[in-house]
C-alpha cells in the first residue's frame, strides 16, 4: 500500500481533506483510521457522507488498518490515512507504517489542552507522542490545505516551551 500522507486532525474527514488533499495526492482510498469511529455508526455515516466522488472512504480501528497495510491484496492502494490523534499516528507507525512526514491539521482544544497554533492545541500525551515521531526522523508539517506555506511543529512546540531542541533521533 502505498500511503501517499497521513494526517492528524481532530475533525478527521471535512471539506479541506475532501476537496484539496485528496485531490491533490491523487488517492483512490481514504482510510480514516479510529477505534473510537469505527464503532460509532453515526460517525461513521457521515464521514462516509462527506466522501469525494471517485474515491472510496472506510473507517477501520487501528489493529484492522495494521493487517490492511501488510496484506498484499491492497498494495495497489494509494491511500490518504486520517487519525484523531497523534497518538493514534505513533501507534500506526511503531507497528511498521512507514511515512516520512505526518501533516497535523486540527486539534480540538479543551480546558486540559494548551494551544500552540491557532488551530493546534496539545496535552502532555500528544507532546509525548509528537516527540516520539520527531525522534524516529519523522518530518512534522503543519498546513490546512496543500498549498499552504509548511510549518515545523517542532519547532513549534520548541518555542512553546513544550520541548528542548533537539531530541535525540532514536534508532
Amino acid at each position: 500500500m502505498e500511503i501517499r500522507l497521513m494526517r492528524i486532525d481532530s475533525r478527521l474527514l471535512h471539506g479541506q481533506v475532501a476537496t484539496n488533499w485528496a485531490k491533490v495526492l491523487k488517492v483512490d482510498r481514504i482510510l480514516v483510521v479510529s477505534d473510537q469511529v469505527a464503532r460509532d455508526n453515526i460517525r461513521k455515516t457521515l464521514i462516509r457522507q462527506a466522501s469525494p466522488p471517485g474515491i472510496k472512504v472506510h473507517v477501520v480501528p487501528l489493529m484492522k488498518m495494521l493487517r490492511i497495510y501488510f496484506d498484499p491484496r491492497f498494495n495497489s492502494f494509494k491511500a490518504l490515512i486520517l487519525v484523531e490523534n497523534p497518538r493514534d499516528a505513533q501507534i500506526l507507525v511503531q507497528n511498521g507504517i512507514h511515512v516520512d512526514l505526518v501533516n497535523i491539521g486540527a486539534l480540538s482544544f479543551n480546558s486540559s489542552r494548551k494551544m500552540v497554533t491557532d488551530t493546534i492545541s496539545v496535552d502532555q500525551t500528544d507532546v509525548d507522542a509528537f516527540t516520539w515521531l520527531h525522534d524516529q526522523g519523522i518530518k512534522l508539517d503543519i498546513r490546512k490545505v496543500s498549498g499552504d506555506t509548511s510549518k515545523d511543529l517542532w519547532k513549534v512546540l520548541t518555542e512553546k516551551g513544550l520541548v528542548e531542541q533537539p531530541s535525540r533521533k532514536v534508532d
